[in-house]
């Protein structure tokens, strides 16, 4: 499989790339229900937090979420938390983003996913990540970090199709312990085919 990635990038509702499978873009308000869905689940929302999660609890706090992802690509168009849409299904399978790291005063930037478990094992989080990293290079940054909890096997395996340093266990950027993944600007470049 082929998975150029197409940066079509326009604007207010743009699209931000896509490939032949997927289209990462902004959240639309008319996903409130799918982000709710996502996010009031456990099995989701126990790897985006320390402690216990919170888990969403109704379509208004989901449009209200949402209106916060657009504010934040308003304020700064590099980075960003964007819907992952299936082309074939028009189905949102989940969300990537690229934001600032919490407690950085080196203005270090974190990539992450988080998908509906209806739409884990087809490598969506895989290619959506590469899409992002490939713009966040595009961009300028120097490099991106992954942070995970100690335990979420997946979205390590991810950190290391996407050809990741593992940095191992941080104390860093949020509390208790993350295992932490690295990418330079230059290793993405030599991974990437020529041609």
């Amino acid at each position: 499989m082929t998975e150029s990635v197409q940066d079509v990038a326009t604007g207010g509702g743009h699209v931000v790339f896509e490939t032949d499978r997927i289209r990462v873009r902004p959240w639309r308000t008319d996903e409130a229900d799918r982000l709710l869905d996502i996010l009031s689940r456990y099995d989701v929302a126990k790897w985006l937090c320390d402690g216990e999660p919170e888990l969403m609890k109704d379509r208004a706090e989901a449009v209200a979420r949402i209106e916060r992802y657009e504010n934040r690509r308003t304020e700064d168009p590099h980075t960003g938390i964007w819907a992952i849409e299936v082309k074939q299904t028009g189905v949102t399978a989940g969300t990537v983003l690229l934001v600032p790291l919490p407690n950085s005063d080196a203005g270090e930037i974190e990539i992450g996913w988080h998908l509906h478990p209806d739409s884990h094992g087809f490598g969506f989080a895989s290619e959506a990540a590469r899409g992002v990293l490939a713009r966040g290079f595009a961009d300028g940054l120097a490099e991106i970090f992954a942070v995970t909890h100690t335990t979420n096997g997946p979205s390590q395996a991810v950190c290391r199709r996407l050809g990741m340093s593992d940095l191992g266990v941080v104390e860093k950027w949020y509390e208790g312990e993350s295992q932490c993944f690295r990418i330079t600007r230059g290793e993405w470049g030599a991974s990437r085919p020529v041609g």
